[in-house]
């Protein structure tokens, strides 16, 4: 009995070791892949050239449903974290290890703007963890206005658009602050998974993810839900 233990204990702290080193390994390469990105093209640069695209939309521009619908959907504790969301990150994990496959990062929208500008889409550890850095060196250098507007403006709307300004064009012919409450809410939705929830591909599937933007602003508090019944009803 006590050589079982002992062979237990000696098992244990393998594994250990072998999880701490490959942990050590995996932050490593996640961090040349960070300074690789960035010393190829320094941070300032990559904002600079965001900020110069034709159709650049500015926070000013946007009605405030909009920006509500974005933080309650993509990261709602977007002005509480540093960039990283410890809540997000380990929810992710338990629903990682249940399904036993990489489905859920539980990226920031600051972790966003890393992958969409600088990183592949590509679910791996490695890029993720280079996420995490480059998403600290965002966070000390700008504001979270500046981050979220830098975030509307590199993500992918669908059918060729990239920022707000070309999808509320594209998708309903309108300025983005003529867009409706309605129209607001679906496009929230739709840079989860442009190639599905754009309105023009698949109307029904856009709808249902608009539901659940609906939802999220009423789990979070940004609106109630009396007022999402009305919005949404009334434009069925």
């Amino acid at each position: 009995m006590k050589v079982l233990k002992k062979i237990i204990i000696i098992i244990l702290i393998v594994a250990l070791l072998a999880g701490i080193y490959v942990g050590y390994r995996l932050i490593n390469e996640g961090y040349n892949m960070y300074r690789i990105a960035i010393e190829e093209e320094p941070l300032n640069e990559k904002v600079k050239e965001i900020r110069n695209k034709e159709n650049y939309t500015k926070l000013e521009e946007l009605p405030k449903i909009y920006i509500d619908a974005v933080l309650a959907v993509e990261d709602h504790r977007f002005y509480e974290h540093n960039g990283i969301d410890i809540i997000s990150i380990g929810r992710a994990i338990i629903k990682d290890i249940q399904v036993m496959q990489f489905v859920e990062g539980g990226s920031t929208i600051t972790q966003q703007i890393a992958k969409n500008v600088y990183f592949t889409q590509e679910k791996r550890m490695t890029r993720k963890i280079a996420e995490v850095f480059m998403a600290r060196e965002l966070e000390k250098n700008y504001s979270k206005e500046e981050i979220l507007e830098l975030y509307l403006n590199t993500s992918y709307f669908g059918d060729g658009y990239y920022t707000v300004k070309e999808a509320s064009r594209g998708y309903f012919n309108k300025k983005t602050n003529e867009m409706t409450d309605y129209e607001c809410i679906m496009l929230a939705g739709i840079p989860n998974a442009p190639s599905i929830y754009a309105p023009t591909k698949n109307p029904e599937l856009a709808k249902q993810r608009q539901r659940q933007v609906a939802n999220a602003m009423v789990k979070h508090g940004y609106i109630t839900q009396e007022e999402v019944d009305k919005i949404l009803i009334n434009n069925e």
